[in-house]
């Protein structure tokens, strides 16, 4: 069963065609790469399924609904979440905070309730500590949670930036090079941890990467594009 279907979507910028009639199926339960040289689009295709680019033309389903045209926020609230080739975390807030603002989308408390502190505020509060400690324990760094995100090392980093995005409560993940500046070690981490996700969590993972050797040891299907075109795909 397909968990998202791109279909025949096009983008440009001004006179530059960034994606050329790509095609996609990303099947529901599984580990899927998308590969190609810098400047192939990769990230402009991620950029579409997130909402953060609107498609001049084609069809983008997700769970058998259409999200053209959706806000990133509403496609975080159908279940999908992402990570960014570069870190995008609030350094000056702690480990803990900066994975509890994923959890934005799945807040019911309003203003009023927060401000006078309603049982129903302090309740839901609870369970989203719960909950985000549970993803940093998850990604190996619960120790670490109440340190400012600033002073940790650069692998613990994107660490926290994996627990946000799982604090979101996805059923698919797109990982944007998620091994970039991580060491050996690190890598075969990851490895085990993108495995963990999908087999623990049962999170169907979408990946951009330029480390081969990771590619192949994690990747069930792999699409490979250039200029923006689907020119091969399988494994």
């Amino acid at each position: 069963m397909s968990l998202l279907e791109v279909n025949d979507i096009v983008l440009k910028f001004g006179g530059l065609t960034v994606i050329d009639s790509m095609n996609m199926s990303i099947k529901e339960g599984s580990i899927m790469s998308l590969i190609g040289p810098n400047g192939a689009g990769k990230t402009s295709i991620f950029n579409s399924i997130t909402g953060f680019y609107q498609p001049d033309s084609g069809q983008i389903n997700f769970r058998d609904k259409s999200i053209m045209r959706k806000k990133p926020h509403k496609i975080t609230q159908a279940g999908m979440a992402r990570t960014f080739q570069n870190l995008r975390l609030f350094k000056n807030m702690s480990v803990i905070d900066n994975v509890k603002s994923g959890m934005h989308c799945r807040s019911h408390t309003g203003f009023l309730g927060s401000v006078l502190r309603s049982p129903g505020q302090q309740r839901e509060e609870k369970e989203i500590t719960e909950h985000c400690e549970e993803c940093l324990d998850f990604v190996g760094i619960l120790d670490q949670e109440n340190r400012s995100a600033s002073t940790l090392s650069y692998g613990d980093q994107r660490r926290v930036e994996w627990a946000r995005a799982l604090a979101t409560k996805p059923k698919f993940l797109l990982l944007d090079e998620p091994a970039a500046g991580l060491n050996f070690d690190e890598k075969q981490q990851l490895i085990e941890l993108i495995k963990k996700i999908r087999d623990e969590l049962d999170i169907t993972v979408l990946l951009i990467e330029h480390d081969m050797g990771l590619v192949m040891k994690v990747s069930e299907y792999i699409y490979v594009i250039d200029y923006g075109k689907n020119i091969a795909q399988g494994l």
